[in-house]
């Protein structure tokens, strides 16, 4: 063959071979790039709120510090008196992780806690929607925070991350979910539980087209059931292997938690432990939290004696006097919000069979926000901290100049309204 005509071939030959070669080369990165998440539509590296800024990730658990006051400084916790509100010190979740995208893998179709599977492709744009702020806490803390487009009024005190204050509200009249408001945001994925509602909203916007992903409820777990909120929350938003490292984190501050309280505040000798009751008040009614409410998990965990436990009282039911003065509460454990449609703390220990007990002669109440004292997710280990310090060590707690702005709000419209009312008397 002529020199001419053979180059010509080996340059076309050259370029096949380069042709090839670049095709498979861009094949090879796009199935590594596939394989770290960039499949995923709307994935986390598509933030809905462009002006969010997570923060540095961190994958060792950080539990709470307490006082560190000298155990034989500690008062003796059944005669300390009066009220005393317990804070959480408020502080941004973590992430477990930075680039959460690198480990998402979607679309992710997860069965529903209500029955039906649920098939999520984009998580983009997440509203996580429950009574204590727990589910977008699990978010944040997955590293999707900047992919919250609202919130229920839990979450807005949470301090789950910068801004998340800013998220417009999709709850109304406390926890009633208001389905316009939330199509409007036009949701990619919805993860909620039982706690909020009502359930034929849910099932509006899951007509409407978006995947509604619910979480078990898992109060009868408590603080033990923690984790495996957290580990729902990651699959429905294809980062199990991220939810099961928050889980991990999560738990391991809650059992270093507990065990701090245990070796410096709670007192060792069981005769010495304060013996508390949770009570849930609105107006003149009572309800006692009792076995497998919750509640129990919370005290016992702080190293008390949980007095519902002791007589055998299950779940959430209306209490009559007769019953909580022979409890004989050391400390009765409320909410903010229960305390404050009483009356205040004067007001509360007034109350048939709580002014008969111990707790009640002593004006021995602990309150704590009614979106904080039963949280049960990523806080869950500052909850432990600042309720057991709030029961031990009082004139240690953490007491902010004032309380979260909703909780405030809320105080403000009850005590507005119970002036009308006498008033209008």
């Amino acid at each position: 063959m002529p020199v001419g005509p053979l180059r010509r071939v080996v340059r076309i030959h050259r370029r096949a071979v380069r042709r090839t070669a670049w095709i498979a080369g861009t094949l090879v990165v796009l199935l590594v790039l596939w394989g770290n998440g960039i499949h995923n539509i709307g994935s986390a590296g598509h933030a809905a709120n462009d002006s969010c800024t997570p923060i540095e990730a961190q994958p060792e658990p950080e539990p709470p510090r307490l006082p560190g006051t000298p155990r034989d400084e500690l008062p003796d916790p059944k005669g300390i008196q009066g009220q005393t509100t317990a804070y959480t010190q408020t502080s941004a979740i973590a992430p477990v992780a930075p680039n959460p995208e690198l480990s998402q893998r979607l679309p992710a179709t997860v069965t529903s806690d209500d029955g039906p599977e649920q098939t999520v492709t984009d998580t983009s744009r997440i509203l996580a929607l429950n009574q204590n702020g727990g589910l977008a806490a699990a978010v944040v803390g997955l590293g999707l925070g900047c992919n919250l487009i609202g919130r229920d009024i839990a979450t807005s005190v949470e301090g789950l991350m910068p801004g998340s204050d800013d998220l417009p509200l999709v709850t109304q009249n406390g926890h009633e979910l208001n389905a316009e408001a939330i199509l409007d945001l036009a949701p990619t994925v919805i993860i909620t539980d039982t706690s909020i509602g009502p359930y034929d909203t849910q099932l509006q916007l899951r007509d409407a087209g978006v995947p509604v992903v619910f979480v078990p409820l898992g109060y009868e777990e408590g603080v033990h059931g923690v984790a495996s909120q957290v580990r729902a929350v990651g699959d429905a938003l294809g980062l199990t292997e991220l939810g099961e490292r928050l889980a991990e984190r999560t738990n391991a501050e809650i059992s270093r938690t507990i065990q701090d309280i245990g070796s410096t505040q709670a007192p060792t000798d069981p005769a010495d432990k304060p013996r508390v009751v949770f009570l849930y008040l609105r107006g003149s009614i009572y309800y006692w939290f009792g076995r497998g409410s919750g509640a129990d998990t919370l005290i016992q965990a702080i190293g008390a004696r949980d007095v519902a436990t002791e007589v055998g009282f299950d779940g959430m039911a209306p209490t009559n006097a007769e019953a909580l003065v022979k409890a004989a509460p050391d400390v009765i454990v409320v909410m903010t919000l229960g305390l404050e449609s009483v009356g205040g703390v004067d007001e509360a220990v007034q109350l048939p069979g709580i002014k008969q007990t111990p707790a009640g002669k002593n004006g021995r109440l602990v309150d704590m926000s009614d979106y904080e004292v039963m949280s049960f997710g990523p806080r869950t280990a500052s909850v432990l901290a600042a309720l057991s310090t709030a029961v031990y060590d009082p004139e240690h707690s953490y007491q902010p100049a004032h309380g979260p702005d909703a909780v405030e709000k809320r105080v403000d419209e009850i005590r507005h309204d119970r002036a009308q009312e006498g008033d209008g008397a």
